[in-house]
């Protein structure tokens, strides 16, 4: 079983205004709204692949409850854990002549509730995968991936992790059978601005030196490489088309990954999958669907 661990979900509200203007009344030329966080969007993705999955983590008031019941909708399992007080965050996006994000915080999450997600977090057996995706609120430990990672080293569980600066760097002595930086994220973790594809295997394997064993590379446009546990080095180039949304398009790689990998044990063709996800969803308004998936891994599968 896969599960999924969203400490701060969302619904994100995005509106379209015409030519949006400070101080005046604005009235919207549509209204869509998405539910939000890393993890969920790698739930939603993993389960339009039909990979079953259970997603974790954190809802309160009216809000956690329309996005469990959108996330059960699209047939996504849930497990989260109610609290009493607060509400899950809403973030308004505002699409005008310039874009405008507006986001909220999110309840806060006592001690008591992180102990009944360790509890559910303890059930997890050999075999399983566990993604941890995204940022940490304010309101939990800062070094909380680590905590998790430390509880369950050594039960054979594969950990996926989507992580920035030390929050990832930390938990790379767990050995995480997955973690996916972008180049300049990847940047980041060094100090340094990162220009060819050579210094990106480099900076690659030095993490695997830390303790990763696989570290997909993602590129934007010009594709991604894989560092693989096996020693090997993929590159991928991307499929062209026109960018409508890069949010989720990053978790959508990860979901696609681990569902290729879990179908056919094959590094190669995870990676396929993986970058016809990412870029599947980048082409899209909302999260890609398994025809527009499909659809692009036959085009990157032709040209590469």
């Amino acid at each position: 079983m896969i599960y999924t661990v969203t400490f701060n979900p969302a619904i994100d509200y995005v509106v379209s205004v015409e030519n949006l203007i400070a101080g005046t009344v604005n009235r919207t030329k549509s209204e869509k709204l998405y539910y939000g966080g890393k993890g969920i969007n790698v739930s939603l993705i993993l389960n339009r692949l039909g990979i079953e999955n259970i997603a974790y983590g954190f809802l309160a008031g009216f809000t956690g409850e329309e996005i469990e019941k959108g996330l059960r909708e699209q047939g996504v399992k849930t497990d989260f854990i109610t609290l009493k007080d607060g509400l899950s965050r809403i973030n308004v996006k505002i699409m005008s002549s310039y874009e405008t994000e507006i986001n909220g915080q999110g309840p806060d999450i006592p001690q008591n509730a992180i102990d009944d997600l360790f509890g559910k977090l303890n059930t997890i057996k050999s075999g399983d995968t566990l993604v941890l995706a995204g940022s940490i609120p304010q309101t939990l430990p800062s070094d909380i991936y680590e905590t998790i990672l430390n509880r369950l080293s050594g039960k054979g569980i594969r950990f996926v992790v989507d992580a920035t600066g030390d929050l990832l760097l930390n938990v790379l002595k767990y050995h995480p059978f997955l973690i996916k930086p972008n180049n300049f994220e990847l940047g980041e973790l060094f100090g340094r601005h990162i220009k060819t594809k050579d210094e990106i295997i480099s900076c690659a394997k030095e993490l695997q030196n830390k303790g990763a064993e696989n570290v997909l590379v993602s590129l934007g446009g010009n594709g991604a490489i894989l560092v693989s546990a096996d020693g090997q080095i993929y590159r991928i180039k991307a499929v062209s088309g026109k960018v409508r949304n890069t949010v989720g398009s990053g978790d959508s790689m990860v979901a696609g990954f681990i569902a290729g990998y879990i179908k056919t044990n094959d590094y190669k063709y995870a990676l396929e999958l993986g970058s016809a996800a990412g870029t599947a969803t980048a082409f899209s308004d909302d999260l890609a669907t398994y025809d527009e998936i499909m659809e692009n891994l036959k085009k990157l599968q032709s040209q590469n």
